[in-house]
């Protein structure tokens, strides 16, 4: 039953009707650390917070919010790099959290499906899975806090993307709820479902401007029995393009993760994070990570990704090579790569970039983009890192060593529009994972083909005709 309109400024009595006093938050001190994003570069105002408890009120708050026309801004685990979950200045909008939304509805182990709420941390469904035998393998520095409604509506990526995609390959059905309060439920456990548009494809990426998420199906894979990962020297990054072929040529559909990282941003971490040590002697330009899984634990894919690093130091694709012996050092491995990521933030200010090229491009991407930026701030520091197997690098830039922080961050517009225009030259993308939020409207209206953003706009009006879901968001209607 649709609910009674009522006025904007009545709405916060409305909402506690519907989902209980004490979860309608209004106190300034309680809404201020969801009205400021991650990276502290977005500060909005909101009329109040509340969170719905189940699907049911969760139409219900939207309904009512949609009848006295005011905006919603749906919001997780508020970990997203963009501003796509911090509400706009103005203070019009509510802030709909999947807080509560928290509980795994169904584990069907011989389906290999999980059918999970918007509000799970995503960390805990890993776990699930593992409890079952079984994988989930989305997998994020943000995990412990992050929700995996917002990884939907973000279409994350992470650290497993080259062998098992992005979010939106882990999922098989969805439930949502549109901009007027209507909800949807489309939580199929089919893996052929061929009757027509893919609904649920809308709402993944699409960062909550055609609607909210509110629980999910998702797709289950059996757990690997043995992984071996390796921290490899490379002389360049071409070299370490010849590994990765290696390496698949070796284990096949086995590689998970191939990583690539520069000798500063090791420097970095080493000096700025704890528990944080080189796992080579000598010193070198670059270096990968590289991890592969699966097997039946007999020891086979340690030989091979053994065999296949012989085969590169062999042919001067590989300097120096330590593989891990244990989980411990694997550990090892992947916090210093996290740490790359916090240890930015000693060195001073960071412009970043969130891109993806062709992997076969990335090696002439980056003998462009370094000269580019080095030529428009003379000292600069680049830190390109990340996910080579995919083709996804996180361009990050740290301030020169004594430039004032404000004046360096003022250039980050002009930067991005140098370093997008050269990844246009590639065929890539200027957001291979973090999103568009508000961030980076303007950059995508400038690179989409005009007849893109028109489809887009006719979908945001077909569903959201008054712009009320996350508005200033992806796309201006």
């Amino acid at each position: 039953m649709a609910e009674a309109p009522v006025s904007a400024n009545d709405l916060p009595a409305a909402l506690a009707s519907i989902v209980g006093a004490r979860h309608v938050v209004t106190d300034p001190a309680a809404l201020a650390p969801r009205l400021i994003d991650w990276r502290k570069r977005y500060h909005g105002a909101a009329r109040c917070l509340v969170e719905p408890g189940t699907a049911d009120e969760f139409a219900r708050v939207v309904a009512a919010c949609a009848a006295a026309r005011v905006p919603m801004v749906p919001q997780g685990g508020h970990t997203g790099l963009v501003g796509g979950s911090t509400p706009l200045p103005d203070g019009a909008s509510v802030i709909l959290s999947t807080r509560r939304l928290n509980r795994i509805r169904e584990l069907d182990a011989r389906n290999n499906t999980m059918t999970v709420e918007a509000g799970c941390i995503l960390a805990d469904l890993q776990r699930a899975a593992a409890d079952a035998d079984r994988l989930f393998p989305l997998s994020l520095a943000a995990e412990g806090t992050c929700q995996i409604g917002g990884n939907l509506a973000t279409n994350a990526g992470g650290l497993n993307v080259l062998r098992y995609g992005t979010a939106r390959e882990q999922v098989l059905g969805l439930e949502a709820v549109l901009p007027d309060g209507r909800l949807w439920n489309g939580l199929r456990r089919l893996r052929k479902d061929n009757t027509g548009y893919d609904l649920k494809q809308l709402f993944i990426g699409a960062e909550g401007t055609l609607g909210v998420i509110t629980a999910a199906v998702l797709r289950l894979h059996p757990r690997p029995r043995e992984t071996a990962a390796a921290f490899a020297a490379v002389p360049d990054v071409d070299a370490a393009l010849r590994l990765f072929a290696r390496v698949q040529a070796a284990t096949a559909e086995s590689c998970v993760s191939f990583e690539l990282l520069p000798r500063f941003g090791l420097d970095l971490a080493l000096r700025h994070v704890a528990d944080t040590r080189d796992p080579l002697a000598e010193r070198h330009p670059w270096y990968v990570l590289v991890e592969v899984a699966g097997g039946t634990g007999d020891g086979g894919l340690r030989t091979a990704l053994e065999d296949a690093l012989g085969e590169a130091h062999e042919t001067g694709a590989v300097l120096d090579a330590a593989l891990a012996e244990n989980a411990g050092q694997r550990a090892a491995f992947w916090h210093l790569r996290e740490a790359i990521v916090e240890a930015q933030r000693h060195a001073g200010a960071s412009i970043k970039h969130d891109i993806a090229v062709p992997v076969s491009a990335v090696p002439a991407f980056l003998e462009r983009a370094i000269p580019a930026v080095e030529a428009m701030i003379p000292g600069v520091r680049p830190v390109p890192f990340g996910h080579l197997g995919d083709g996804n690098l996180h361009f990050n830039l740290t301030q020169p060593a004594e430039a004032d922080p404000e004046a360096f961050l003022a250039e980050w517009e002009r930067v991005n529009a140098a370093v997008h225009d050269i990844v246009a030259d590639f065929d890539g993308s200027i957001s291979a994972e973090h999103g568009i939020g508000r961030m980076k409207v303007g950059e995508n209206a400038r690179f989409k083909p005009a007849v893109e953003i028109e489809m887009m706009c006719a979908i945001k009006h077909s569903l959201d005709p008054h712009n009320l879901m996350n508005p200033g968001k992806v796309i201006e209607p």
